[in-house]
């Protein structure tokens, strides 16, 4: 009653309703907070029916208690947008042909297993028992078997004999023996013995059976042919094998005799087979490798044994990310990055190309880079995740020529806060190319009024930020910040020319793009060029600190995860043979002044700008080496740093979970704060 008296109260007196009313001390604040990185959900993997009717797909939640992003299974009704929940915890999850069951991993104790759910009556039952986290789940065509990759584990290398233990006696660890080239991986860490092999298990449950063999890793995805006798994926399985960084090849395997035969042999990696329909085409993914810093990935398709190869997108001068048959086989779907921004169209036989969608998002919180995925069903509906700036990627769809969004996952949270609104800006190079760069500025600012930037910086070198969704940008933007994120020479999704123009030679012109963009947003009227601060991760900390070592504009900089030693890193990545094969003409050893030429190790004397180091304490890719010699550099040059290490962290898990994105991202505006100028 007294919330219904106070309604009708305001309704008498419009007057007093249109008073400004002060929140109680006590209220939610309408700025992003760190806190807020708990509430945000994100949509991932949407697969579409057979039918066109439902989708299933993970949504992805911060858990407050867990302090990890936690993935459940939902099943959106497309007519309508109802959704219902399908599964507490799971990923991959994967129609059957019929679309009456979907396949789907789960955890079920300390490793993941494979389960199936029959939709009409919503039991599900566990189809594995085995202790290798199925991966890359594909129903075979009449939906009585599932094909997926697991790990099956080795035996450790030993070298010698210990001396034998006495029982109850507590003795040190034994000895690790190290021979694999690839040793260790980002994310996983050290290698364990074992490799990833295909199996095949009956879609009801029964013993699996495993298919290939040998000391090689089979990956995904994984096509069955359509009379259900054969299953192409992709592998590395030359003699030298270990050797070789992308030389991958299609290799089609004889469900029953296991029988392989690889179909690919070019220099350069073959990937993502499809089987047409019909089962008398194959399209794959793959570039001859050229030893440059970037190709374009392009779309093959090859009779059915992929003899007769041409490529689809030898024009489209972009780089295909997913390629998916059409019902008809008469054409395939492709995504692809343009501009900044993912896309999907349709490419014929031809290789003429049919633009369809233009807003696919999605694939992380932290930064906005571009990414998402579709599936779609044999009528042509297109599931997918897509997005803007202002939320995380929800689910969409596209039938009929108009797209619908059907998820608002964020929906309550963004209407409560106050979000720093994105704009694109334009920017010229010093020599006359054009710059794509997205600004955004604090909710509130006042008309004319000057802010702090906040340059950020993608990593890659060749990959692409675009007007997506970014929790470090809302919570820099919270804070004070107008922030500026760019993609300069060297980005994707501008075609292989602006990628190539800093092979084996980088960092250098596009240290003069960020510079000209930050430029601009001073021009503008945004930026105060007495108050400008830098920051970027893995390649966009190499550019951090190159540009602390070539100017000394920047008030304060906060490098994260960065290579500062070229042959350091070269010699301690965790894929030992990338660097001095594909960013350098020669070897460390052969030729150790280039490396050190590129390295801003060596601008350290140049260094007057305070700088944070941040690096995750389990980081291989960039491993942490790197960050403690630039630490060490800028201590013993009197420059001031601290060194920000958050543990258990890898290279790609820095922001994974969200504690520690937000304590990262505090860190980093702790740091500018100490050093901004406040008017």
């Amino acid at each position: 009653m007294r919330f219904a008296l106070a309604i009708l109260i305001l309704a008498a007196t419009p007057a007093a309703a249109q008073q400004p009313s002060t929140p109680p001390a006590d209220a939610p604040s309408r700025s992003f907070t760190g806190s807020d990185l708990f509430g945000l959900s994100i949509a991932a993997d949407p697969q579409i029916s057979p039918d066109g009717r439902s989708i299933v797909y993970v949504r992805r939640t911060g858990d407050v208690m867990t302090d990890r992003l936690q993935s459940s299974l939902w099943l959106i009704d497309v007519a309508s947008g109802r959704q219902t929940p399908f599964a507490t915890q799971g990923s991959n999850p994967r129609w059957s042909p019929d679309g009456t069951r979907i396949a789907y991993s789960a955890s079920d104790g300390d490793h993941a297993q494979l389960f199936v759910r029959w939709i009409a009556s919503g039991a599900s039952a566990r189809v594995t028992s085995f202790p290798g986290d199925p991966q890359a789940l594909a129903w075979s065509p009449d939906g009585t078997k599932l094909a997926y990759i697991a790990t099956v584990a080795g035996e450790a290398t030993k070298l010698g004999t210990s001396p034998a233990k006495p029982e109850g006696a507590k003795w040190a660890e034994p000895l690790t023996v190290i021979d694999r080239v690839n040793y260790r991986n980002d994310g996983p860490g050290y290698v364990k013995p074992g490799y990833d092999h295909l199996f095949v298990v009956a879609a009801d449950g029964g013993g699996a059976r495993q298919l290939t063999f040998g000391k090689f890793d089979d990956g995904g995805p994984l096509s069955w042919t359509p009379d259900g006798r054969g299953i192409v994926f992709a592998a590395i399985r030359s003699p030298d094998a270990d050797r070789q960084v992308m030389n991958s090849d299609v290799i089609a395997v004889d469900v029953a005799s296991g029988a392989l035969r690889t179909l690919t042999s070019r220099d350069g990696p073959d990937a993502q087979p499809r089987v047409s329909p019909d089962g008398a085409r194959i399209a794959w993914l793959g570039f001859d490798d050229k030893r440059r810093s970037y190709e374009n990935t392009q779309l093959y398709v090859g009779d059915r044994d992929a003899a007769g190869p041409r490529s689809l997108t030898g024009n489209l001068d972009r780089a295909i990310e997913d390629a998916q048959w059409s019902a008809d086989g008469r054409s395939l779907y492709a995504s692809y990055d343009d501009h900044g921004q993912r896309h999907v169209g349709r490419i014929g036989m031809d290789g003429r190309m049919t633009p369809l969608i233009d807003n696919v998002a999605g694939g992380g919180l932290d930064r906005p880079y571009t990414g998402g995925e579709f599936t779609v069903s044999r009528g042509g509906t297109i599931a997918y995740t897509g997005g803007d700036a202002n939320a995380p990627a929800d689910v969409w769809v596209l039938a009929g020529g108009r797209r619908r969004r059907l998820t608002n996952l964020n929906a309550v949270l963004t209407e409560s806060k106050a979000l720093a609104q994105v704009r694109k800006i334009a920017v010229t190079a010093p020599d006359g190319r054009a710059i794509d760069a997205w600004l955004a500025v604090p909710p509130g600012r006042a008309p004319a009024q000057r802010l702090p930037l906040v340059l950020e910086i993608h990593g890659g070198p060749n990959s692409a930020y675009g007007p997506g969704f970014s929790s470090d940008v809302q919570l820099y933007a919270a804070a004070g910040y107008a922030v500026l994120w760019t993609n300069p020479r060297g980005s994707t999704s501008y075609g292989a020319e602006f990628a190539n123009l800093i092979d084996k030679n980088y960092p250098s012109a596009d240290y003069d793009d960020l510079i000209a963009a930050v430029d601009a947003t001073i021009a503008d009227g945004t930026a105060d060029p007495d108050n400008l601060f830098v920051t970027g991760g893995s390649g966009g900390g190499v550019l951090t600190a190159w540009i602390v070592g070539k100017t000394n504009r920047f008030k304060a900089a906060a490098t994260q995860k960065p290579v500062i030693n070229w042959v350091s890193e070269a010699l301690t990545m965790d894929n030992t043979l990338f660097t001095s094969r594909y960013w350098f003409a020669k070897l460390p050893w052969e030729d150790p002044m280039s490396y050190w030429q590129r390295s801003p190790l060596s601008l350290v004397g140049n260094v007057k700008t305070p700088t944070l180091v941040v690096v995750g304490s389990d980081d291989y890719r960039t491993p942490v080496s790197e960050s403690e010699q630039y630490y060490a550099a800028l201590q013993i040059a009197g420059v001031p740093t601290a060194l920000v290490k958050v543990p258990g962290a890898s290279h790609g898990g820095l922001a994974a979970r969200p504690s520690q994105s937000a304590a990262k991202a505090s860190a980093i505006i702790a740091w500018f704060d100490r050093y901004r100028t406040r008017r």
